[in-house]
């Protein structure tokens, strides 16, 4: 059956539509079975919900009675908050720009001013539409440049003109939603001490057809360092705007981003607020960064310089550059570096051992560390024969454990024992490939703020094993772009850039010990196989750090080697009561996960669109 299903899904492929009511029994029977082997696009294509103009008609397109009823919210709302629309605009094309201001009248919340700056245009049609549009609505204001001065120049122009608490950023090209301002005044009323409030997005062609969307995670400020998740619809406080100087010149092209990295130095991170809804739509065109940042090749220049001032304001030792599909930066580490403890368990495994000892000793440029083997039990021979060999070696100690096998008992144990200021739990099946690895993630786990540290795990024929760890209610945790061929940066890039997670895998993970030890290590009493590292993490963020994954720390993950079988009833107990622990202390997070998005799917590791439509809540 399974065989069927997988040739007809190739036929699905090739021959579209004729085999549409065919592919979701496939996709279903993939899905079940891990995907695995099964090409990433293809899985895709396979999903029901895959056509994003279909997802967006049922659940992102206003009837007539959704129209009534969120007029009634506006109007009885008490006391509600005036949103400005800033817009600069210069040399628009008339039809874009008409679009783009019927949008903002079109708004089913009325309490809005729509604050443009006209940057000296030169086409005589432009003062001739906006003199038209003002005189049509006394919300609709407009101020002429004497004289050109570029974007940054426009938008403080344009913020001279504001009277509203609330300034929302848009492009004279883009569109927003009919709800987009009555949301964000739901947010504000809702979150009072918020200050900067942001949306998801999508892109919309000249034709109207809207694609590639972008579901983004609740406020993540490490994903935030490496691309400008923030802006569309970004909604920040007009006194902050003032406060932090407005935009700054010589960040054309990145004067957004540069505007929100200042404003972020002075909030806390619970006063950035999320609406998990499309209300912007980016238009994309030949000379727009919506289509690539090659139209506009300074804006990726004004990235690098707003980054990197943003880190000398807070005096962090790093250096950010644009790779192409976002930014990448690298955190200096201290002389001499911290002391890391690497700590391996293992039951014989003397192939595995001896691969992942020796390529890390081998490859790592990181010199401070020691290794610490755990060995539960050894019975091998030969691995006891190697064991007692590295015994006597330098930097390495190898500690008995005889123990009933307990994953976090013998990491617990490990970790007292080490002498080093970080640890590093590894996997006995672990084989590194960067050389950089344990730097890249010691110079993370040293930022104010940062719990555990994440790293890229490659599964031997190079397909992604671990991107991130993602919460569900399904399945408690899955691995973000599980499967996806090296290569491909996934979705919204989010495979290759450094980012918060809720959680990451302990396989290859880097903490401070302080760290580990005050919130109890891993849970040795409940938890002795099964998300451990998961609860780990989840208990760190609930003190109040943040749990980081990075893409430039990247090493082989030989899963499976020395695990029991998945059939096994006695395992399968084990796991379903473990699995019933962690629902019962992490429900609320498993139901949403903040590093995801409530429009996702939660029973595949490929941030597939939910289908049906999943309930969205309000802000």
């Amino acid at each position: 059956m399974t065989h069927r299903l997988i040739r007809l899904a190739g036929m699905a492929l090739r021959h579209g539509p004729r085999l549409v009511g065919r592919v979701p029994q496939a996709w279903r029977v993939f899905r079940k079975a891990g995907w695995r082997g099964v090409d990433w696009e293809l899985r895709r294509r396979l999903r029901p919900s895959a056509d994003y103009a279909r997802w967006a008609q049922v659940h992102d397109t206003l009837t007539p009675e959704a129209r009534r009823d969120l007029a009634a919210r506006a109007a009885a709302m008490a006391s509600p908050p005036r949103i400005a629309v800033l817009m600069p605009t210069y040399n628009p094309d008339p039809r874009w720009f008409q679009a783009a201001i019927d949008s903002v009248r079109a708004q089913i919340y009325p309490h809005w001013e729509l604050c443009i700056a006209d940057d000296a245009s030169t086409a005589p049609h432009v003062r001739e539409l906006l003199e038209r549009c003002a005189a049509s609505d006394n919300r609709i204001r407009v101020v002429f440049r004497p004289k050109n001065g570029h974007i940054s120049a426009a938008s403080n122009s344009a913020l001279e003109i504001v009277t509203a608490p609330w300034i929302a950023l848009m492009d004279h090209d883009d569109l927003l939603s009919e709800d987009a301002l009555l949301r964000v005044a739901e947010c504000v009323q809702a979150h009072p001490d918020a200050r900067l409030i942001y949306s998801d997005e999508d892109k919309v062609d000249a034709a109207g057809t809207r694609s590639d969307p972008y579901f983004k995670p609740d406020w993540n400020l490490d994903l935030f360092r490496s691309q400008n998740m923030f802006s569309h619809l970004g909604v920040l406080a007009t006194d902050l705007v003032r406060e932090v100087g407005g935009f700054r010149q010589g960040l054309e092209g990145s004067q957004d981003w540069d505007l929100v990295l200042r404003c972020v130095e002075r909030v806390r991170p619970e006063q950035v607020r999320h609406i998990p809804r499309v209300l912007y739509h980016w238009r994309v065109h030949e000379e727009s960064t919506a289509r690539s940042m090659n139209a506009k090749p300074y804006a990726a220049v004004a990235g690098e310089r707003a980054l990197n001032e943003h880190y000398g304001r807070l005096g962090m030792a790093a250096q950010a550059e644009y790779i192409g599909y976002g930014y990448r930066t690298r955190f200096a580490l201290p002389e001499p570096p911290p002391l890391v403890s690497i700590v391996i368990p293992t039951r014989n495994a003397v192939a595995l051992v001896r691969q992942c000892i020796e390529s890390i000793r081998r490859k790592t440029r990181y010199a401070n560390y020691e290794i610490l083997l755990v060995d539960n039990g050894s019975d091998d021979p030969a691995a006891l024969a190697y064991f007692a060999q590295l015994g006597q070696q330098p930097g390495v100690r190898v500690l008995r454990d005889d123990r009933a096998f307990n994953y976090s008992a013998l990491n617990n144990a490990a970790v007292a024992a080490a002498r080093g200021e970080f640890v590093a739990l590894v996997n006995n099946d672990i084989e590194v490939m960067t050389p950089d690895w344990l730097g890249e993630m010691v110079g993370i786990a040293l930022q104010p703020g940062v719990g555990a540290v994440g790293a890229r795990l490659w599964y031997p024929d190079m397909t992604l094993q671990h991107g991130g760890v993602v919460l569900t209610p399904d399945f408690i945790a899955m691995h973000a772009h599980k499967g996806l061929p090296r290569g491909l940066n996934g979705y919204a890039g989010r495979a290759a850039l450094v980012q918060s997670f809720s959680a990451v895998t302990a396989a290859c993970l880097v903490v401070r010990k302080a760290l580990y030890e005050q919130v109890g290590g891993l849970d040795e009493a409940h938890l002795a196989v099964a998300y451990n590292d998961v609860d780990f993490c989840l208990r760190l963020r609930a003190a109040g750090y943040r749990n980081v994954w990075t893409p430039f720390a990247e090493l082989k993950h030989h899963e499976s080697a020395t695990r029991g079988s998945d059939a096994d009833p006695l395992r399968q107990k084990r796991l379903d009561t473990e699995a019933a622990l962690m629902r019962s202390r992490w429900h609320e997070l498993l139901d949403r996960d903040p590093a995801y998005n409530p429009n996702l799917v939660t029973n595949s590791e490929d941030f597939g669109l939910a289908w049906p439509p999943r309930h969205v809540p309000e802000p």
